[in-house]
């Protein structure tokens, strides 16, 4: 804002200054702190000390309690123009409530001296504050009352991951594999009647089925049947649970279908098209077991339901967010470039549902945690997720990589293979059947590739099956130990699958030593557990790491995932109506630095403010004639531009060429969040400041108005797709939309990427695709 627009802002938009002169405005204006804070970021955080009263001057902010429990309380929702911090200042106490910035804001912080100099002495200012307190502490005797009594209820979703739909019916989910087929069965009005049911071919002479509902569950052998006849044995099974439990393709309104590999070209779930089933089964060089067989489900499913949207669900789409340094193998580029040689990782619908529910669990944001996610059963892996972002895994290329599994052996020196081809005569459908059916568990222990079989054997003194045992859960512990080093931290371990969540000794084995990491389990929670709900906690109450056991249940993620996905496609079929429409300029931003005043006056000298050059195409913020140097570990960056107003933290944010430059590796975050990055010192004319955190790589994102949001038909934080139409059409994925009323609608990627790509700023992008919600 220019100097005009602030005076105009304070004298007709700030109830508390209403009865001030304009020049009295100007003093205040000049003797406080214009500072912007990100979306979730705290303003003011419980106990901090009264040195500040805050006037919002742009964006969405509230303010929150949070009891021991730790459920958080809204006492008040703040919007341009109000006022906070006010009990703080007023009292000199401390301050008892949080203030969390809902989008990015633009703060006056005015300090205490200014306050009670020029507030306090104005009687119809202490009287607005006095009843806006009286207002707040009104809000927050109620909203205690409705905890206590189940008063008005919240959003009864809001981590978004219930079945619930505005279209009555059912919804299927399909996961054909090779040797067994899973269905499940959910009804979108009555979440409580879901039906499973496992079809297991492994036998040719004859089928085992089992189907379930609640606590309920039959079985069924009959003779083999073709797949074609799948649709048939799903009625004739499900009968046995009674009429009201029985499948009827008529009352089908979507259907979801796992499909193992989506290679690079799918970030997300998708409605199948005919061009889906190309890719799908051009991917199958990667999946040659899996991908076939998921594809022959689909077509089956097509034909017996026409008229239904069909989506493919990929075990690959969440970890597209993976880095190049954490999914490239250490082969010759090319065989990346040109044949797709790379980590894809799998488990990804898993994954991501634990780390949503971790959040619901917590009642934190997903965008605020470090998870590592261990899903562990017929095929196990583990998952960093950092900030609701994949961003390394276990499995590889195929899901045979990474850990020791119950038939699959995991890692091992490629030159194995070599040698078994070159001494042994192997061929490659031996090597096949080898490292996916007869290792693992089952090869090395001779036994069994069934953990509780391997157990009781181990509990009698087997001394391969203790092997066994001792070789798997090492390596998990071992990749708890390499993920955390890779975020930088953790705040949930999270076990999911069959061992995951039926082996206690499993879990036991895999936090013990980890103490000194935070993960402190509670072995008679774990020892105990036995039957749970939906989730479970099992550290000890003193753990900084929450250890969660969450209850997997594939077929209602991909029921989860294909509901998402349809609703995704709608949204941009509608933006596509009107492509004139749809349009956001693109912008390149380069490496800059915000500072917090403290940190300016240490660069540049006492009393210090920052000196705005010219503005930036986000209204609010300016490019300073300040200049300053990076220093880090390895080498220096000088000269780079600061960018106003000052922030409450010091962030600076450089691109993947400059991060080897000065030597630190940054991770991938929002602006504005700062948690576990490295820090770097600051050089400028008058000192030096070296901060603790705040270096970044800024993930792609779009800022946008709301009205922007509604013509587009997104939300603030999703995650989208963007082409940019240039020489050649790139697609941008994991592209995080922003919304604010202040903003002013482009895209921003960082300089690295718009060189690689020959991208300009003043092209454009289009939205091509909503991969989440967050």
């Amino acid at each position: 804002m220019s100097e005009v627009d602030l005076k105009k802002f304070f004298l007709e938009e700030v109830r508390l200054f209403e009865n001030f002169s304009a020049d009295k405005v100007d003093l205040i204006v000049a003797q406080s702190h214009l500072t912007t804070f990100e979306g979730n970021e705290a303003i003011l955080e419980t106990g901090d000390e009264s040195k500040y009263m805050g006037v919002l001057v742009s964006g969405h902010a509230e303010i929150s309690v949070t009891d021991k429990t730790g459920t958080r309380t809204v006492i008040s929702q703040l919007a341009t123009g109000d006022v906070f911090g006010v009990m703080s200042t007023l009292t000199g106490e401390r301050m008892s409530a949080d203030v969390i910035a809902g989008t990015r804001c633009l703060v006056l912080l005015m300090p205490y001296e200014v306050f009670s100099a020029h507030v306090l002495t104005n009687p119809k200012a202490v009287t607005y504050l006095s009843r806006l307190l009286l207002d707040r502490m009104r809000h927050l005797a109620t909203d205690i009352l409705n905890a206590q009594t189940g008063g008005p209820a919240k959003a009864d979703d809001p981590y978004a991951l219930s079945l619930h739909s505005d279209t009555p019916g059912k919804v299927l989910a399909l996961n054909v594999g090779v040797s067994q087929i899973h269905f499940g069965i959910y009804d979108t009005r009555d979440l409580g009647s879901d039906v499973h049911g496992i079809i297991d071919t492994s036998d040719a002479a004859s089928a085992h089925i089992k189907v379930m509902v609640g606590t309920q569950s039959r079985t069924l052998v009959r003779d083999a049947f073709p797949l074609t006849e799948l649709f048939q044995v799903m009625q004739e099974s499900t009968r046995l649970l009674g009429d009201a439990f029985a499948f009827h393709p008529e009352e089908v309104t979507a259907v979801g279908h796992r499909v193992v590999h989506g290679g690079s070209k799918f970030t997300s779930s998708v409605v199948i098209t005919p061009q889906v089933i190309g890719e799908i089964e051009a991917l199958s060089v990667f999946a040659p077991l899996h991908n076939p067989v998921n594809l022959e489900g689909i077509r089956i499913a097509m034909q017996r339901l026409p008229s239904v949207p069909h989506v493919a669900v990929f075990d690959t789409a969440f970890h597209q967010t993976l880095p190049p340094y954490a999914y490239l193998y250490g082969l010759p580029y090319e065989l990346y470039k040109n044949e797709g040689i790379r980590r894809y990782g799998f488990h990804g619908s898993s994954h991501r549902y634990v780390s949503l529910k971790a959040a619901e669990v917590l009642k934190r944001p997903l965008g605020e945690l470090e998870i590592v996610s261990c899903h562990l059963g017929i095929g196990a892996s583990l998952c960093a997720i950092d900030h609701g972002r994949s961003v390394d895994t276990t499995m590889g290329m195929t899901p045979t990589d990474g850990l020791i599994m119950p038939s699959r052996s995991g890692s091992i020196d490629p030159a194995v293979m070599i040698h078994l081809m070159e001494h042994h005569g192997m061929s490659t459908e031996e090597l096949s059947r080898l490292i996916n059916s007869e290792s693992g568990l089952k090869g090395i222990s001779g036994i069994s590739s069934d953990i509780h079989d391997i157990e009781t054997a181990a509990n009698e003194g087997h001394h391969r099956a203790l092997l066994a045992h001792k070789a798997f859960c090492y390596q998990v512990r071992k990749n708890i130990g390499a993920y955390v080093a890779a975020m930088g931290g953790i705040d949930v371990l999270a076990f999911t699958g069959d061992i995951g969540e039926t082996s206690a000794t499993v879990r036991s084995l895999a936090c013990q030593g980890l103490g000194y990491m935070g993960i402190k389990l509670d072995e008679e929670k774990n020892r105990n557990l036995g039957k749970m709900g939906d989730w479970a906690i099992i550290s000890a109450d003193d753990s900084p790491v929450t250890i969660l056991v969450i209850a997997n249940d594939d077929e209602r993620l991909v029921a989860w995932e294909a509901l998402r996905a349809i609703e995704r496609n709608a949204l941009i079929m509608a933006v596509r109506e009107d492509p004139a429409e749809a349009s956001i300029p693109i912008e390149i931003s380069a490496h800059h630095v915000h500072l917090s005043q403290a940190d300016v006056e240490k660069l540049f000298g006492p009393g210090h403010q920052l000196t705005p050059e010219h503005e930036l195409s986000q209204p609010g913020q300016f490019a300073c004639a300040e200049k300053v140097h990076l220093v880090g570990p390895k080498g220096r960056i000088a000269n780079v531009r600061v960018l106003g107003p000052t922030r409450k933290e010091t962030q600076v944010e450089i691109a993947m060429t400059e991060q080897f430059k000065v030597g630190i590796q940054p991770p991938i975050r929002e602006s504005g969040d700062l948690a576990n990055t490295p820090g770097i010192t600051l050089e400028g004319p008058f000192g030096s400041t070296t901060i603790e955190r705040g270096v970044i790589c800024a993930q792609r994102h779009i800022h946008m108005t709301p009205e922007d949001a509604m013509r587009f038909h997104v939300r603030d934080k999703y995650i989208v797709r963007v082409r940019v139409e240039g020489e050649r059409e790139l697609i941008f994925g994991d592209v995080v939309v922003r919304v604010n009323p202040a903003y002013r609608l482009a895209m921003h990627i960082d300089t690295d990427e718009g060189n690689a790509a020959n991208i300009r700023t003043g092209m454009l992008g289009y939205i091509e695709e909503i991969q989440s919600r967050h």
